[in-house]
This record gives C-alpha cells, structure tokens and sequence, in this order.
C-alpha cells in the first residue's frame, strides 16, 4: 500500500519562533497554537513524503486548491493529558486515525501510515509537552487534518494532498463546564442522509450544520440535536456529540448506520457501561419516545459524548415547543461516574484495563 517507510524530519522553532503561553486559567477552546506542527504530502508519483515536525507556520495555497471547490477535507479530534506523576498521554490514538483513513476512503483521498504518523504524533507532543497544561482538567487537543491541494478544476479526486497536524492548549469545552446543557431538537434542517457522508469526519459535515446551530443559539440552546434525515422521527446525534439515553435501566444511543460518526469516546461509554453491568442498546429510537419517557419520569438521564467534552449532561430537550427537563435539570449519577472514570484513565490515575492509553515518551 505505501511505497517506502516514511521518513520523518525534525526542524525545531528556533528561539525567536518560539511563543509566550497563555495563562492556564483563560485557555478557552482552540484559541492558542503551540510551537510546533506536523505536515507532509501525497501525489500520484511519490506517495506520502516530504513528512517533517516544524515550527508552526502559515501555509500558501494556489486559489485553485481542489479543497476550496469541491471539499476534499477530513480531519479528527484526540487529546493529550498531563497526569500522574506528570506523564503525558493519549487517549485511544490509534482509532482516531484508523478512523481517520476511513473517512480518506470515504471521500477518495489516500490512507496514511497509521504507525508512524502516531509516532510522529508522539514526537511532536514531547517536543511541545510544556505546552500541556497543568491545570485542573485542561488537555492538549490535537486536529489531525488532510486537504486537497492539487491546483485543478473539474470534479474528481485530486491528485496532491496535504496532511498535517496542530494542537492547541484546552480548557472546559462548554462554558458551562460539567453543568448540564439545554439541547433544542432540530426537525428543519437534517445533517446526514443514509448512503452520504454523516459516519465520516469531513468538513462539509460541520458547514451544513452551522445555520441550525446558530438558530439554536438564538433561542438560548447550547446545542443541536440532530433527527433522521428520512422520517424526521429517529434521534441520532448531536452537532458536536453522539447522544445516549438512561430510560429505566436501559442506556440506549443511535446506532452506527452509515449517517452518524462512530465517536471513540461513544464506543468507551459503550465499553465502561457493560463492564459495569449495564443494559446497553444500540437501537433506533424515536424522539417521541424520548420526550414520553422524559414525561412519564422514565427518563432518567442524557448525555453527549465526544472527545472535547467528553461527557455533556443534558438537563432540557426542547422539541416543537415542548420543553423536557432530565433528571430535575442535574447532572446524574452516571454521567458523573463516566466522566469521572475516564478523566481518571486518560489523566493515568485509574488502571487501564482496555490498553486505551498510550504515553507520550
């Protein structure tokens, strides 16, 4: 499949390319951008090459980039943790980027060498590893990324690529950190369809999703969730998470049918909660029966579930005006024990039964 090892190259930012770092306590989400990034490049010809951990630099690209036009862009999500006795890690890497290379073939870009990009990774962390906060529950988020950037124009698959790396320091996802979030049920405007792009982690994905996320801004809403694009009854995601339900005794969440992302961080719930004797169900479930369950008090919980926040209590669904609160609009026991517990695995403060972390150094 790839021509030759990759090789990687190191050029270090020199000291005047070096940047301050911002203050642990005001780091917000995606706002500071550490010193070093890793890029390299793919045609026809050669392959991947030319794969090198350099200082953070801006990038030209000729206005006919194939990535601008017809939307040739993937990318992933994953994180760093500075945990016990001060050892970095990461959380499940190599399925971010095996999932990565399946949304490659789903959008007709070239797979990568999963190993030594990882390693790659890992250099690129250790090289920048003060740039991972130390401050309770901050993180390093790492946004892998491939682009189209063959100069052309005409609809096909390019033939020069572009994949590269950047992180930034991190702290709580939502501004309301752990406190649940109010959800407005979206049956305008859908996200994915069955046989298009929804399970894969590309950039159009996250465009069309933009006006409904606004609209539910404007109304007071934290976020969008997300109904089948068909019949416009079946829960699946929301914009930025997979969603799970506590109904009775059943921890329900959409299954993987070709139109939502198979997130990591939804898959370790999964794990976690059969481990802990859970009745787990990956079935279709419509939001009537959600909002029925919520009236009825059978809904106990909900929650999101994603690499950047990891666990995201849901206290209200708004759905056609009908206002549904969970668990008297608190956090609840499980997906505190859930965030909890993970934060414990990735931080390298709980044993790691699953083998799902991975140390940088």
């Amino acid at each position: 499949m790839f021509k030759k090892e990759l090789e990687v190259t190191l050029h270090k930012a020199s000291a005047d390319q070096v940047k301050p770092k911002p203050d642990q306590n005001s780091l917000g989400f995606g706002q500071f951008f550490t010193d070093h990034m890793f890029t390299m490049r793919w045609n026809r010809n050669n392959g991947w090459h030319d794969a090198a951990i350099e200082p953070y630099h801006s990038f030209a690209m000729d206005p006919a980039a194939m990535v601008f036009h017809y939307g040739q862009a993937i990318f992933e999500g994953m994180k760093a943790y500075r945990g016990k006795d001060d050892q970095i890690f990461l959380f499940r890497p190599a399925d971010n980027f095996t999932r990565m290379n399946q949304s490659a073939v789903r959008m007709c870009m070239p797979r990568f060498p999963q190993e030594r990009v990882l390693q790659a990774l890992r250099a690129m962390v250790y090289l920048d590893q003060e740039w991972v906060p130390r401050a309770p529950g901050s993180t390093l988020y790492i946004r892998p990324t491939m682009i189209a950037v063959e100069p052309a124009l005409g609809l096909r698959p390019a033939e020069e690529y572009l994949f590269f790396i950047i992180s930034c320091p991190v702290g709580a996802y939502y501004a309301e950190g752990f406190a649940p979030t109010r959800i407005y049920v979206e049956d305008k405007y859908v996200r994915a369809v069955p046989g298009g792009v929804g399970n894969a982690k590309t950039a159009g994905n996250y465009a069309a999703s933009v006006k409904a996320q606004v609209e539910a801004h404007d109304k007071g809403y934290t976020q969008v969730l997300w109904l089948d694009a068909v019949e416009r009854r079946y829960v699946e995601e929301v914009g930025t998470s997979n969603i799970f339900f506590l109904i009775n005794n059943e921890l329900i969440t959409p299954p993987l049918e070709g139109s939502i992302l198979p997130g990591i961080t939804r898959d370790s719930v999964l794990q976690l909660a059969r481990d802990w004797g859970y009745q787990v169900s990956e079935r279709r479930i419509t939001i009537d029966e959600v909002v029925a369950a919520g009236k009825d008090g059978s809904l106990k919980e909900s929650f999101g579930t994603g690499t950047a926040a990891v666990i995201s209590p849901v206290g209200e669904l708004c759905y056609r005006e009908q206002h549904v609160k969970i668990n008297g609009g608190a956090t609840g026991a499980l997906a505190k024990r859930l965030f909890e517990e993970l934060q414990a695995i990735q931080f390298g403060y709980l044993d790691d039964a699953h083998k799902w972390r991975v140390r940088v150094g």
